[in-house]
């Protein structure tokens, strides 16, 4: 997936909003006000590692550790709670394989929502 696909895709979700709430070089991604996906643009206070493109998404600590230890390309993440947040070097894996993380985020973060918002964000 390039920068794009994956803004594209993460907006085609029920529900989800952008902004920029950290700077130009971050674009956040919420469902009812909750961050669940932030991608770097590039550049910026947040370039790290020479500039490799990434995703920080908010997953259960028991998937992160899972991801982290079967994939290279997902890390701890850098700017936020590492228990629930991991890098994700999405450049360096499987299309299908980022999206099914993303929608996994998605589902999180609508699993915390009050009842009477869940059925409004199901998808298949």
């Amino acid at each position: 997936m390039n920068i794009e696909q994956i803004r594209e895709y993460t907006l085609s979700l029920p529900g989800v909003t952008e902004d920029q709430a950290f700077g130009e070089d971050i674009l956040n991604f919420r469902l009812e006000g909750k961050i669940f996906v932030c991608l770097w643009l590039g550049g910026g206070k947040y370039d790290m590692k020479d500039g490799v493109s990434r995703i920080a998404l908010k997953l259960s600590p028991e998937r992160n550790m899972e991801l982290r230890e079967q994939f290279s390309a997902v890390t701890p993440a850098y700017h936020w709670n590492k228990t629930h947040w991991s890098d994700v070097y999405y450049e360096q894996l499987d299309d299908a394989l980022v999206e099914g993380w993303i929608s996994e985020s998605y589902r999180l973060i609508v699993s915390k929502l009050p009842k009477a918002f869940q059925a409004k964000y199901v998808f298949d």
